[in-house]
C-alpha cells in the first residue's frame, strides 16, 4: 500500500472525539437534474424527532429480512450492487458529500430500488438510536486515511465507532472494513483484535489481500490500484456477548 490521499469527501460518521463532520459537503455545483433529485427525497430518508428505539426496518416500503448499513458510500456504486443483488434486504446508506449522494439516487430512480434508501447526515446519531441487535452487516469501505499525526482522531474506525456498531450489530453480524493505506488499515486490526466484541474472520496476511468474490470493486479501490496503492479487506463478526 502507497501513499496515503484525501478522498475529497466527508466522513459522515462516527468520529472519536468530536461532533464536527471532516471534510466537504459539496463538490462541483449540482445539475438541474441532480438538484431534482436531492429536493425530491425520493428514497431519502430522515430520523423522526425524539425518537429514541428506531427499527431500521421502518424505512422500506416492504418487509425485509434483514437491514444492512454502508458508512460513507461515496458514489454509491457499492451499495448499489448489493441491493440489486440482495433484493430482500433492506439498505441503508449514511453519507453527507451531495455530490456522492445525487448520483446514488439517480441510480435508485432507474433502477427502481425500493430496498435502498439515503441518509444525508451523520451516521452517529442514527446508530445511538436504533434498536439494538438491528443491523445484520456494515460496510466501511476505504474511509479518509487522515495520514497526518494530528488529524488521526478524526479517522472513522475507532473504539467509539466500534462500540457504536456493537450496540447496534446483532450477535453474529459482520463487519467489512477496507483501506489503501498501511498505517490505517494496521490500526485497523488493532483496533478489531483488542474489542471484546469483534474478532477478525481473516486467519493471515492472505485473507485480506483479496477482495471477496461478492464485494464489488468500488471507483476508489480503481483509484488506489491505478496509484500503485495496495488495497486491503477486512471481515470481522460481532461476537456473542
Amino acid at each position: 500500500m502507497g501513499t496515503a490521499r484525501p478522498r475529497g469527501r466527508v466522513e459522515a460518521g462516527l468520529l472519536s472525539d468530536t461532533p464536527r463532520l471532516y471534510g466537504r459537503r459539496r463538490g462541483r455545483k449540482l445539475r438541474v437534474g441532480q438538484a431534482r433529485l436531492l429536493n425530491a427525497r425520493q428514497g431519502v430518508i430522515a430520523l423522526p424527532e425524539e425518537v429514541p428505539d428506531i427499527d431500521p426496518r421502518r424505512f422500506f416500503p416492504e418487509p425485509v429480512a434483514a437491514v444492512w448499513l454502508e458508512i460513507g458510500f461515496g458514489g454509491g456504486e457499492h451499495l448499489a450492487h448489493q441491493a440489486m443483488a440482495h433484493p430482500g434486504i433492506g439498505f441503508i446508506g449514511c453519507e453527507v458529500f451531495e455530490n456522492g449522494v445525487v448520483k446514488l439516487l439517480a441510480e435508485i430512480e432507474r433502477q427502481g430500488m425500493a430496498n435502498l434508501r439515503v441518509l444525508i447526515d451523520d451516521a452517529r446519531p442514527f446508530l445511538e438510536r436504533l434498536t439494538k441487535a438491528s443491523l445484520e452487516r456494515v460496510f466501511i469501505l476505504f474511509p479518509d486515511p487522515w495520514p497526518k499525526e494530528r488529524h488521526k482522531k478524526r479517522r472513522l474506525v475507532s473504539r467509539p465507532t466500534l462500540d457504536a456498531l456493537a450496540r447496534a450489530m446483532r450477535a453474529g453480524a459482520e463487519l467489512r472494513l477496507a483501506s489503501d493505506d498501511p498505517d490505517y488499515f494496521a490500526a485497523m486490526m488493532t483496533l478489531i483484535e483488542t474489542h471484546p466484541d469483534f474478532v477478525l474472520e481473516a486467519e493471515g496476511k492472505g485473507d485480506w489481500a483479496e477482495r471477496p468474490a461478492d464485494w464489488p470493486m468500488t471507483r476508489y479501490e480503481r483509484k488506489a490500484l491505478a496509484a500503485g496503492r495496495v488495497p486491503a479487506f477486512l471481515r470481522c463478526r460481532r461476537f456473542p456477548p
